[in-house]
């Protein structure tokens, strides 16, 4: 509600801002005549730059900025309209204004080519036709509406991602400094102990502090990647070495659980090892989390195909078949009343897709499936030894 909203009042806002239309003619009476014509309670907020001749057309530029149209007489004397076109396009502060040259001459060929040439966008010939006039500047006057609002949703955005960049850094700084602080006094706790309930306890501490830091990991990449601020790090790795540092650790925090780790083929690529370590820790987390008790994890890695690398991470049970639509969608997951924030798998697919790959998960007679697809690149021989 808050952005619509939002975008309701930035669009108000343009709509009320009056809008700049610069009008230069040398004749006195044409200048009030296109006023008149201009001034039409279908076109509100509109405010009309005159000028006599160019120089003053260049002197109201100076001190006017965001001008939405201009509307040069061609026949001038001292500095003509095709004159005054070329300085303002030789300006960046006026090269993006559009103009419409006004001339009582007939339709010279050369003459239109000279004004296309110094940026005329179109001519209108005297006497001017009211509804032709009106028609024209009130689309310049939309466009130049609809350029201002963009503009104001670029610099809300932009304030967003630098509120955004400030979170981020709390979240990495504020909350994990205390957080390791808690795992440490955690370890030194299960070693002094003197029962086994002490243990326990400390021990429970430990978990949570390592499921809180994971959120806080999980949270840190959302923000990147709605943000846009999420890069890789590309460089040949071997995937299976990827697979076992990512595997060996999850074994040492479920010391109960069977995790079984086979590959063939060349695992050698090009990707992020940080991102892809994260990826298996996510997907094989998840299949230890949700699986059946008492049954395996495996792991399977396949390189035999030249051009991508594909790995699969099965577990015993079943998805629930009206989830598996939303699998991957930040804050849902396959089942409810997990310990999580629901960010892991949405995390997986947005660091698979970065990488070019994608990554499915459907269930199979054997139970569920994770599999991941990702593009080796072109490698060369020495990269491979």
């Amino acid at each position: 509600m808050e952005t619509n909203s939002s975008t309701r009042a930035d669009a108000a806002t343009a709509a009320d801002q009056p809008v700049k239309l610069l009008v230069v003619d040398d004749v006195p009476q044409n200048l009030l005549a296109m006023q008149a014509l201009l001034q039409q309670p279908s076109m509100p907020s509109l405010e009309l730059l005159t000028a006599s001749s160019g120089a003053q057309a260049l002197e109201l530029l100076l001190e006017h900025d965001d001008v939405a149209l201009a509307l040069l007489d061609v026949q001038m004397p001292e500095m003509d309209g095709f004159a005054l076109a070329e300085l303002m396009r030789g300006s960046s502060r006026t090269r993006d204004i559009p103009i419409i040259f006004v001339t009582a001459s007939p339709g010279d060929p050369v003459r239109l080519f000279r004004g296309y040439e110094a940026g005329a966008v179109d001519f209108l010939h005297k006497p001017l036709e009211p509804h032709v006039l009106l028609g024209k500047v009130r689309v310049f006057v939309e466009l130049h509406r609809q350029r201002r609002l963009l503009r104001q949703r670029n610099e809300e955005l932009e304030r967003l991602l630098k509120l955004n960049e400030v979170m981020m850094a709390v979240l990495s700084h504020d909350l994990r400094t205390p957080l390791s602080a808690i795992l440490m006094s955690a370890e030194v706790l299960q070693h002094l102990a003197g029962s086994d309930a002490a243990r326990k306890a400390a021990q429970r501490v430990k978990n949570s502090g390592r499921r809180m830091s994971q959120m806080i990991g999980q949270l840190l990449d959302f923000s990147r990647i709605r943000s846009g601020a999420l890069a890789l790090d590309r460089q040949v790795h071997d995937l299976r070495t990827v697979a076992e540092g990512a595997v060996a650790e999850l074994r040492q925090a479920t010391p109960g659980a069977t995790l079984d780790l086979t590959a063939e083929g060349e695992m050698h690529a090009s990707f992020d090892a940080d991102r892809m370590a994260q990826v298996f820790s996510n997907l094989v987390g998840n299949a230890l989390q949700y699986g059946e008790a008492e049954q395996p994890v495996r792991v399977h890695l396949d390189g035999s195909d030249a051009r991508t690398l594909r790995f699969i991470v099965r577990n015993a049970g079943r998805l629930a078949e009206d989830a598996l639509p939303r699998l991957f969608d930040p804050f849902k997951g396959a089942r409810e009343g997990g310990d999580g924030l629901g960010l892991g798998l949405y995390i997986v697919r947005q660091f698979v897709v970065a990488h070019g790959g994608r990554v499915e998960g459907r269930n199979t007679v054997a139970g569920v499936e994770f599999e991941v697809v990702l593009p080796r690149t072109t490698l060369a021989a020495s990269d491979r030894n």
